[in-house]
C-alpha cells in the first residue's frame, strides 16, 4: 500500500482489491477519510517553510537530525504496542537512514507455540513487496541495455497473448509493471490457487476480457509477472538465478531469495498465522512460486535494510553504481493514478513500476509497498527520499494494518514530531474486508422447504472450462464432490435447492467460510446435466463448465 494508506496487494473485492489487498498484496488505498486524531494529541506542530530546493523538491518544513533519532528511539515502545494492541505472533522492523542501517530488531515469536523468537535475520515471506525489488531487477537489466522499459513482453515471449492481438503486440514491462494492461483486477490468481503452475497461468490470460489499454488500472500479479519472465528470458536464464546475480548477491541478501523451496529450508524463518479461536495459529503455508516476481520473495529486514539503501542512493552502493539511475527513478517515479481523489482537496494516489508514490501532508514525496497473503503475511515498507529515511516491517499474521500502522506512526514522528492519527483503527477498517467471506451464500440459512435435487448420478461427469480447465463431479460416499484444477483440490457439495448445490472454499482467493454457489442445468430431455457454473469463478463471467462426459 501506499500513500496515507500505502497498502499494496488492493464493495469487499472493490475497497480491498482496488488496493491489491484481495491476494498477493496491498496497493493504494486513502486513510484520510478513515483515520482519527488521536485522543489528546492534536494537530501536529507548527514548522517552518523549507525553501531551499527548487519548487518540485520545496516542503512544508524541515527534519532535524533529533527528529529522526526520537522516532528511532520510540521504535521499541512502538512495536511493542502494535504487538500486544493486535496480539500478532510476530514483528521485524529495519530503519536505514544516510545509507546506514540504523535500527533492526525483532519482537515476537516465528511460530506460535515454538519457543523461537524473531530477531533481525529471521526471514518472512515479504509478498507483494517483490514487485519492488523485482523492478530493482528490471532496472538494472534496462540500465545495461538488455531490456528498456517499453520492450514489448512479446518481443522476449512469443506465445504470450492477450485477448486482443493489437494490444499483444504493443503491451510493454512498463505497462505490466504499472497495471494499466486492462487485465481484470488479480488476473490468474485463483488459477495458482488451482495448482497451475507459471507457463500455464500466463497462456490463460489471453482467455481474459480487458478494459482500456493504458487508461486503467487494475493490480495484477501475473501482468508483472508476464513481465519480469520476459527479462528474464532476454538475460538468458531464469528469473529467480536473475534475481540471484544482479541483486541479492552484490547486496549480500544472503538470506533473500526469489524460490519457495530456499524459503522453507531455512532455520530461522517464520510461519504464517491466520485468525484461529480469537488468537493466530500456523495453517496452510503459502507457496507463491507461480508469482514468484509478484510475490514470491522471502527475506530478513537486514536483508531488505540493504536494498532500501541501495534505491536511497539512487542505485548506488559502497559508492559504485549497481543500477543505472535514470532507469531506476523512471521505476519509482508515478506513471498511472492508482486511486483518483475523492474531493477537489484531495491527492490523488499514484503507482510507479512496482511501487506506490503518494505526497505527505508535509508536501514529502513518500514511495513504498505493502504486501499481504490471506494464509499470514503482512509486510510494508516506506521510503523518504527527502530525509534518506527509510523503514521496513515484516509480519506473521494475517493483514489486519499491523505493519502499515507502525511504518505510519514512524513516519509521524520524523515529519511532525507527532502521531497524527489512531493509524491502527484505521487501517483495520479499510484492510479487515479482504479477510471476509466470500460467495452469495454466506452466513444464510438453507431454504426450509428445497426443491428435492434430482438422481446424484445425473450430476456427475467432467465438465470443461477454457480458462479453469477440467472440473470433475462425482458421487463419493453418498454425495456429489467436485475436484478442481491441477492440484485435485477436492469439496464435498452440499445440496441448497432444485439443481443448485454448495461448496466451501479454503484458498488464498477465498477466506475461511466462503461459500460458492454451483448451479447445474440439465440437458433438454432431463437426464443430463449440460453445464453448471461455480459462483466464486464467476467473476469475470467465465465460471460456466460445459459436460463434456459422463
Amino acid at each position: 500500500m501506499s500513500q496515507s494508506l500505502r497498502l499494496s496487494t488492493g464493495s469487499k473485492r472493490d475497497a480491498a482489491r482496488s488496493g491489491g489487498v484481495r491476494r498477493a498484496g496491498l496497493a493504494a488505498v486513502s486513510l484520510i477519510a478513515a483515520a482519527s486524531l488521536v485522543p489528546g494529541l492534536g494537530p501536529p506542530p507548527a514548522s517552518a517553510f523549507e525553501a531551499t530546493q527548487p519548487p518540485s523538491q520545496t516542503v512544508a518544513g524541515t527534519i532535524t537530525d533529533r527528529q529522526i533519532e526520537d522516532a528511532i528511539a520510540q521504535l521499541d515502545t512502538l512495536a511493542s504496542d502494535i504487538m500486544d494492541a493486535t496480539g500478532i505472533p510476530g514483528l521485524a522492523v529495519a530503519v536505514v537512514w544516510r545509507g546506514e542501517t540504523v535500527y533492526a530488531k525483532g519482537f515476537g515469536l516465528r511460530a506460535v507455540g515454538g519457543p523461537e523468537k524473531v530477531d533481525a535475520d529471521t526471514v518472512f515471506q515479504i509478498a507483494s513487496l517483490s514487485k519492488s525489488i523485482s523492478s530493482s531487477v528490471v532496472a538494472r537489466q534496462v540500465g545495461e541495455g538488455v531490456v528498456s522499459w517499453d520492450t514489448p513482453i512479446v518481443e522476449h515471449l512469443p506465445w504470450f497473448a492477450l485477448s486482443d492481438p493489437w494490444v499483444t503486440e504493443r503491451i510493454t514491462l512498463a505497462d505490466m509493471f504499472t497495471h494499466r494492461s486492462g487485465l481484470p483486477d488479480h488476473a490468474g490468481d485463483v488459477l495458482e490457487d488451482l495448482g497451475y503452475d507459471r507457463r500455464q497461468i500466463l497462456e490463460r490470460l489471453r482467455r481474459l476480457p480487458l478494459a482500456p489499454f493504458r487508461s486503467t488500472y487494475a493490480y495484477t500479479n501475473f501482468g508483472v509477472t508476464a513481465a519480469a519472465e520476459a527479462v528474464a528470458a532476454a538475460a538468458g536464464t531464469d528469473w529467480a538465478s536473475l534475481c540471484e546475480t544482479t541483486i541479492y548477491e552484490p547486496l549480500g541478501m544472503s538470506s533473500t531469495s526469489s524460490r519457495h523451496a530456499d524459503f522453507a529450508a531455512r532455520d530461522n524463518r517464520a510461519l504464517g498465522h491466520v485468525h484461529s479461536d480469537g488468537g493466530f495459529a500456523v495453517e496452510a503455508q503459502r507457496q507463491p512460486d507461480a508469482q514468484s516476481p509478484a510475490g514470491g520473495v522471502s527475506s530478513s529486514v537486514n536483508d531488505f535494510a540493504r536494498w532500501m539503501a541501495m534505491m536511497l542512493d539512487g542505485g548506488r552502493v559502497d559508492g559504485r553504481s549497481l543500477i543505472d539511475e535514470a532507469a531506476l527513478l523512471e521505476a519509482m517515479t508515478g506513471h498511472i493514478v492508482s486511486r483518483p481523489t475523492r474531493a477537489l482537496d484531495a491527492r490523488a494516489s499514484l503507482y510507479g513500476y512496482g511501487f506506490n508514490v503518494s505526497t505527505q501532508p508535509s508536501a514529502r514525496v513518500l514511495i513504498g509497498h505493502s504486501g499481504a497473503f490471506a494464509l499470514g503475511a503482512a509486510t510494508n515498507f516506506e521510503l523518504l527520499p527527502s530525509a534518506a529515511l527509510g523503514i521496513a516491517v515484516f509480519s506473521n499474521a494475517v493483514p489486519i494494518g499491523a505493519v502499515e500502522s507502525l511504518t505510519a506512526q514512524f513516519m509521524d514522528l520524523v515529519q511532525f514530531g507527532a502521531i497524527t492519527r489512531d493509524w491502527l483503527a484505521g487501517y483495520g477498517v479499510l484492510i479487515a474486508p479482504m479477510l471476509e467471506p466470500e460467495g452469495a451464500l454466506v452466513a444464510k440459512a438453507p431454504p426450509s422447504d428445497p426443491a428435492p435435487a434430482g438422481e446424484l448420478s445425473r450430476y456427475a461427469g467432467t465438465y470443461t472450462n477454457d480458462y479453469y480447465g477440467d472440473a470433475r463431479v462425482a458421487v463419493e460416499d453418498g454425495a456429489l464432490a467436485i475436484h478442481l484444477g491441477p492440484a485435485d483440490d477436492s469439496y464435498r457439495l452440499a445440496h441448497w435447492s432444485g439443481d443448485t448445490f454448495t461448496f466451501k472454499p479454503r484458498k488464498e482467493s477465498f477466506p475461511e467460510g466462503s461459500v460458492s454457489e454451483v448451479a447445474f442445468v440439465l440437458g433438454a430431455d432431463g437426464s443430463e446435466s449440460a453445464r453448471m457454473t461455480i459462483e466464486l469463478l464467476n467473476e469475470n463471467g467465465l465460471g460456466t463448465f460445459l459436460r463434456a462426459s459422463n
